[in-house]
């Protein structure tokens, strides 16, 4: 976290300057959106990133029939994670960067959906944004506060570009039942959130006492691991830093709350008014190291009164020995089926699965994630309510729909950048509270950390390697 002292200095400066005001643009960037589309007209969409979850956001973009597949791009073409999407379109031009791919093509794509790893999403979604592509991106949105921080201000410097983040409960039946419950009264004077995931995911087991990133192995001959890397500061090849096990590493990604934090507090998130705490603190972090996520964590966010809203400390624990408390009269909690799969296996059961306990004033929810419904516990308490529970409005649209009807003219997104961006640095800032291992301290007006200026710095991070600092130019 100390190297590059001297280009550290430098970019931060930028990147300060770059984000209290929009300065001067480079060529490529805010083209005007090329959309106009009649009634039975389709997007040409472009697809970056097309095997694991970019492979299944490519199935559900397309089976919506709203969408011409235009392009392919990924770092690892015709390794075997593509192939399947490979077959289902033989003749769509192919591309290893999506650098080459807008340049060659930027003229008949109208829109792109990215699946690629999470410090990723930022280059390929400034450059999409500038040239008035319109954006369905993964969550969560970027890796670095700072980054989320530019793609919001990108998109609303080019308002005609419509984002969408991909958090399908933002658009399935959690989400027009926590707003039903909210708007009703329901929900309401909510002081805390317990949020869980406690699932066996990918890095749990492995030795947490390293000193070294892991040795270099031979890049697979299908493998582009130059651009794979983009904006990063470099690592050489090995296999424990793809196809999912990027995730895990403070380099690459978010851990698990950058993984399943918005299937489970994006609803919270945005009807509680929550926006960005003023406190993160590490209760707990089990196998803390300087490369990779604790094997578990308990991280506390606590947010301010806003308006007549009380305020909120939300508590996040992951972990398969880290379970939260549980209230009595809690109850049976089932795992969600339509809970999309890992990329390396189907999610295992766990003695609590992934969720949320919501305490109001009177009454207590307790929920699962994506777009699982709230309950009311205990039991007696749910059938005391249940004939003064509003009706909930049926989804209009799936969350892949709902994004090409955008582009379209025909809705607008439920998880654009102006409402994802300020969940995903929530994340963000959990995951510094993580990595330093610190108590994080935020002034929530200036966007600065207080406490501490190395966490401070890295609300930026490190400086982009040579040649991807045009995108952290607004």
């Amino acid at each position: 976290m100390t190297d590059h002292n001297s280009s550290r200095r430098k970019f931060l400066t930028q990147a300060l300057l770059a984000s209290a005001a929009v300065a001067a643009t480079p060529s490529f960037l805010y083209g005007q959106s090329q959309s106009r589309f009649g009634a039975g007209e389709k997007v040409n969409l472009a697809c970056i990133g097309i095997g694991n979850r970019g492979g299944e956001i490519i199935r559900e973009l397309y089976k919506t029939g709203l969408a011409n597949i235009v392009a392919l791009c990924d770092v690892d073409m015709e390794a075997p994670h593509t192939l399947a999407i490979l077959k289902m379109f033989p003749d769509v031009p192919r591309f290893k960067d999506f650098r080459q791919m807008f340049d060659k093509m930027g003229n008949q794509i109208e829109a792109v959906s990215i699946g690629t790893p999470d410090f990723s999403h930022f280059p390929i979604t400034m450059m999409a944004i500038g040239l008035g592509k319109h954006v369905y991106v993964e969550k969560p949105m970027a890796r670095t506060f700072q980054e989320v921080e530019l793609m919001m201000k990108a998109a609303k410097k080019n308002r005609k570009v419509v984002t969408q983040m991909g958090n399908q409960g933002h658009s399935e039946a959690n989400y027009f039942q926590y707003k039903s419950w909210v708007d009703a009264g329901i929900i309401k004077d909510v002081t805390s959130i317990t949020a869980h995931m406690n699932s066996p995911r990918r890095w749990h087991g492995w030795n947490t006492k390293i000193t070294s990133f892991p040795a270099a192995e031979p890049t697979p001959a299908t493998l582009d691991w130059n651009i794979w890397q983009m904006q990063t500061q470099g690592h050489q090849f090995n296999k424990d830093f793809v196809n999912g096990q990027w995730r895990c590493w403070f380099d690459f990604g978010m851990g698990a709350l950058g993984d399943w934090g918005a299937h489970i507090l994006d609803t919270s998130h945005e009807f509680l008014d929550l926006g960005l705490p003023y406190e993160v603190d590490p209760v707990k972090l089990d196998g803390h190291n300087n490369f990779f996520y604790p094997m578990s964590s308990t991280l506390s966010f606590k947010f301010p009164k806003r308006g007549s809203k009380p305020p909120v400390e939300v508590k996040w624990y992951d972990g398969i020995d880290n379970l939260p408390p549980i209230p009595a009269g809690y109850g049976i909690q089932g795992l969600d089926p339509n809970i999309p799969p890992p990329s390396n296996g189907p999610i295992k059961a766990a003695s609590l699965n992934p969720g949320k306990i919501i305490y109001g004033k009177d009454l207590t929810f307790k929920g699962g994630s994506h777009g699982s419904t709230l309950s009311i516990i205990p039991e007696e308490k749910a059938k005391e309510m249940a004939s003064r529970l509003p009706v909930v409005p049926q989804s209009p649209s799936n969350h892949f729909a709902n994004f090409l009807k955008a582009c379209k003219g025909e809705e607008k997104t439920r998880s654009s950048f102006e409402i994802a961006g300020p969940l995903s640095q929530v994340f963000c800032l959990g995951v510094l509270a993580q990595w330093t291992g610190e108590k994080i301290v935020f002034d929530r007006k200036k966007k600065i950390i207080t406490s501490s200026k190395n966490a401070n710095e890295l609300l930026i991070g490190p400086p982009p390697r040579q040649g991807w600092e045009q995108y952290y130019k607004v």
